[in-house]
């Protein structure tokens, strides 16, 4: 959200099915870019199931935004204040204590409880490529940092710090 909410951004609440806030913020941001709408942000509140929320110029936008996403089920009728939800958001700095041939442990998702290997970091996205150890065939997975702990580094690397 920008840090003073304008007189014309408005904030909206997308409803969405629970546990699919991600995906629906995803296909949202690539409908806005794509139909050039004036949405200015999409966050996902921490600890607050099946709701986004959508900072756009109208309401129209909000809602051509969301327009045939799979998962999201329509704007709310009623704007949201910011002052109602600026206590959920907090500006986070990840630490990245994850680093290329570090051996993680997968927390979280399909592959949960499986280690892997890190075969590279994208910061920017805070997401990591992993090749599960246990596969036959080597293939890349992409996961969110936060999906993954680090459970054994190499030697090499410890001995740089």
């Amino acid at each position: 959200m920008s840090e003073e909410t304008k007189e014309n951004e408005i904030v909206y609440a997308l409803r969405v099915t629970a546990n699919r806030e991600e995906q629906v913020m995803d296909f949202v941001t690539s409908n806005a870019k794509k139909k050039k709408l004036e949405v200015y942000s999409v966050v996902r509140p921490h600890g607050m199931r099946g709701y986004i929320f959508v900072e756009a110029a109208s309401r129209t936008d909000a809602e051509q935004a969301a327009f045939n996403v799979p998962y999201a089920r329509g704007v709310l009728p009623k704007t949201v204040d910011y002052k109602e939800i600026e206590h959920m958001l907090e500006t986070v700095k990840v630490e990245m204590n994850i680093k290329k041939n570090d051996i993680v442990e997968i927390i979280s998702g399909p592959f949960k409880r499986e280690n892997a290997k890190v075969t590279r970091i994208d910061k920017q996205k805070e997401e990591v490529v992993v090749e599960l150890l246990e596969a036959a065939v080597p293939i890349p997975i992409t996961l969110k940092m936060d999906a993954v702990k680090v459970i054994r580094r190499d030697k090499d690397d410890e001995e740089e710090r």
